[in-house]
């Protein structure tokens, strides 16, 4: 697996995402299909074989996803103002310390499934573009 490749995916994945929520909401959903499908349609190949297959292409833009959805949940957390809102409403029923704490498992949660999982769509997308 190369590591380097999928890294790059991820900062796509990042940078895409970052922008485009900011820009149009709808648009969100192209970072991490963009990442997942550079991820997989870069790879060459695995240490044991040098074609890859569909569940290939899905292991490395799952991968890729899972790394950009975390930064991107981290990102949101620290400081973009999106996350304001949700802190606020969420302060006012359980206390300022556990509400933050019940915001942030939570955008972690759904930043990073989101991801993953288009990240893995994108990946058997450039697998299946490749071939």
């Amino acid at each position: 697996m190369d590591l380097k490749i999928i890294g790059l995916g991820a900062l796509i994945n990042i940078i895409l995402t970052t922008l485009l929520t900011s820009i149009f909401f709808p648009l969100f959903f192209l970072g991490p299909l963009i990442g997942g499908f550079l991820s997989s349609y870069l790879t060459e190949g695995f240490e044991n074989y040098d074609t890859m297959d569909e569940k290939d292409g899905a292991v490395v833009g799952a991968i890729s996803g899972l790394i950009g959805g975390i930064i991107i949940a981290l990102l949101y957390i620290i400081g973009l103002g999106a996350v304001n809102i949700v802190l606020g409403s969420i302060s006012t029923k359980f206390g300022i310390i556990a509400g933050s704490i019940i915001a942030a498992i939570v955008i972690i949660n759904i930043s990073t499934t989101i991801s993953l999982v288009l990240g893995l769509i994108g990946g058997v997308i450039g697998v299946v573009i490749k071939k």
